[in-house]
Parts: C-alpha cells; structure tokens; sequence
C-alpha cells in the first residue's frame, strides 16, 4: 500500500529527470530501500535510476560510499552534515547528476549512535545545489516513521528538480 500511495511522487520525479536527461543514485538509511522501492515503480526506471543501497550499518556505509574514516569525524548521524556527505559520494559513486540520502531513527529500538525514534534528515544534491530536509514525527511507530521519512525524502527530491 505504502508504495501504491507514493507512486505519483515517483512518476513525477522521473518525468522530471527524464526531461533534464539526467540520472539519479539513491542511499536509503532508516527508509529501509523506500525511496528507491518509490522511483522503481515508475516503467522505465533504468532511464533515471543508477542504483544505490540502504546504509544500515557502518560495514553497509563503508562499502557504498567508499570514503575514509576521517570523511565523518566529527559527524552524527541524522544531520545535515551527515545526509549531505553520503548524498554527494552516493552521487559520485554511481556516477549520476543527483544523489539523494536519508538518514535517521524509525524508532522502536535504541539507535546505536542515540539518535532519537522519529527523527530523519534527507539531504538532495544536484547539479543546481544541495538541499535538507528534516523530519521530526515525535513517534516511535518505525512503519509510520519509515513512510514519513521517504515522504521527506521525495517531496525534497521534487522540490530540488523543481527549483
């Protein structure tokens, strides 16, 4: 059902990649692969879709984004900052004009790093800028959580294509 309801936003986003002829790579954290699932129901996905992964442990995170441990000194996750590097090495990564990550807490279990349950920060970057995004439910329901969390993560996508 999740995927029906976010169906619209895919195919807009799509329609708008398409338009600009450019690619987008995806790094879904505690979206749990939602906002790649989302753009993956649009027919022809492979036209604007590169790939990505979900980040959901530091093994997940070293793997994909291919940086140095010193990239996150300093750095917490479910923060700009945080979001912001893995979109752009998501983006630099896979080779595309757009990267976009989430990272966050969906709740229900402690979070290794603290991060409080309903908290998320999308971060989008693009050949026209970079933009955030934060997402606060102030729940601890991870299914609601997850869902309003790739919402975040796709209307800023749009908003990004948009400007």
């Amino acid at each position: 059902m999740i995927l029906r309801d976010l169906h619209p936003s895919a195919l807009r986003i799509a329609e708008q990649l398409r338009e600009r002829g450019e690619k987008i790579a995806v790094a879904d954290g505690a979206t749990g692969g939602l906002i790649a699932a989302s753009l993956l129901t649009v027919p022809g996905a492979l036209k604007f879709y590169v790939g990505g992964g979900i980040v959901y442990s530091f093994r997940a995170r070293d793997v994909l984004f291919d940086l140095p441990g010193e990239a996150y000194k300093g750095m917490r996750s479910a923060t700009e900052e945080y979001a912001l590097l893995q979109a752009r090495a998501i983006r630099d990564n896979f080779g595309s004009e757009w990267g976009v990550a989430e990272s966050g807490s969906a709740g229900s279990s402690k979070h290794p790093l603290g991060v409080a349950s309903g908290r998320s920060v999308a971060a989008v970057v693009g050949p026209d800028g970079e933009w955030t995004r934060l997402t606060e439910t102030d729940s601890d329901d991870r299914i609601a959580n997850m869902e309003a969390f790739t919402r975040g993560a796709l209307n800023l996508l749009q908003t990004a294509l948009s400007e």
